[in-house]
């Protein structure tokens, strides 16, 4: 049986477009879509987007999208981010008991393999890998990301104001190691429920202890996987998402240049992506095969004319996977040969100072 997959989709304010053509690109019957427009987005915005999603006739037969309707803030500095971020997996784990992994993607990132493609790869793997980035080197991080104290405004305050720090800095945890790495990650739901769940004490003490941290987002998710015994062996460093980064370690917008690089990467999503940049329409055209206002077509889908194949839908079950998915087969033969992933699993490095 097919797995399905839970998608916590984020954006901000004038982001609703972007938004909706990325839940048409991912868009499969079996998963789950959370859809969460931050606290800085006007109501107008909010009940337009809300609108939207309504309006779409698959959509609203499947039932299987939501918007959240009381936002939180997401700064990109402080820990609201990942209580956003928390605040929707929790929403998730109650609208279906059914889905299987978990994914978080941004308004800025886009898929660069079909659902069907996704969903058929994910069903020869077993169910309890977790997809992350993750390292124990800190290096510069240790003085400019953990050490310092902020106050993000987005805990306690219902209107927009600045991040602030504080003079004072703290030492690092002794009683676990610190991971960093990506923000967005695939993780499985036995790995939610233990975050959001605190059936034992790490989740919550590392949550108190990033509540004043400038890169909470980034270090959650890796740090509670990789000092958990129950979840440490099931850590894949790799989050499946393509990006590039510039000389001063910040991921740059991609475009038409880039494409060759994303074709041959093998990984399921890529980031970031300027608002309507001409690649995501040659992603569109050549290798997700849809409009950008319509579902991708794909075993689901019955309709015979070729502007709207998703009219008509039948067995979800059924995929018909395409060239995307041995892409990702490559890739994943190439994550898990000679069993050379584990050298790459949740190791501590020595910093060379």
């Amino acid at each position: 049986t097919p797995p399905s997959i839970a998608y916590l989709i984020s954006g901000s304010t004038k982001d609703s477009s972007r938004i909706l053509r990325l839940l048409f690109s991912i868009y499969h019957p079996k998963n789950q879509y959370l859809i969460h427009l931050d606290k800085k987005t006007s109501k107008s915005e909010l009940n337009n987007l809300a609108l939207s999603v309504q309006s779409v006739p698959v959509f609203k037969a499947a039932q299987n999208v939501n918007v959240i309707g009381k936002a939180d803030f997401r700064y990109k500095i402080g820990s609201s981010a990942l209580a956003a971020t928390l605040h929707g997996a929790s929403i998730l784990l109650k609208l279906s008991k059914s889905w299987d992994w978990f994914i978080n993607l941004s308004a800025a990132d886009y898929p660069l393999v079909t659902q069907d493609d996704l969903l058929h790869i994910l069903s020869y793997l077993p169910k309890d890998l977790n997809f992350v980035n993750h390292s124990s080197y800190i290096g510069w991080r240790e003085s400019k990301k953990l050490k310092p104290i902020v106050v993000d405004p987005g805990l306690y305050l219902a209107e927009e104001s600045e991040v602030y720090y504080a003079t004072q800095k703290r030492e690092l945890p002794d009683a676990y190691r610190l991971f960093t790495g990506s923000s967005s990650a695939i993780l499985t739901r036995k790995f939610i429920e233990y975050c959001i769940l605190g059936s034992e004490n790490l989740p919550r003490t590392l949550l108190m202890y990033l509540s004043n941290s400038p890169s909470s987002e980034s270090v959650y998710f890796p740090t509670i996987l990789c000092n958990s015994r129950k979840f440490n062996r099931t850590a894949i460093n790799h989050n499946m998402l393509y990006a590039s980064f510039n000389s001063r370690s910040q991921a740059r917008r991609l475009n038409s240049s880039d494409f060759n690089d994303l074709l041959t990467s093998g990984a399921a999503f890529a980031s970031p992506f300027k608002v309507d940049d001409p690649v995501l329409d040659q992603i569109d055209h050549e290798l997700l095969h849809h409009n950008r206002d319509e579902p991708v077509p794909g075993g689901w889908c019955l309709g015979d004319s070729e502007t709207n194949k998703c009219s008509v839908w039948g067995d979800a079950e059924i995929l018909r996977p395409g060239p995307g998915a041995k892409r990702l087969e490559k890739h994943f033969l190439e994550l898990f040969s000679n069993g050379s992933y584990l050298s790459d699993q949740c190791q501590y490095e020595k910093s060379s100072s």
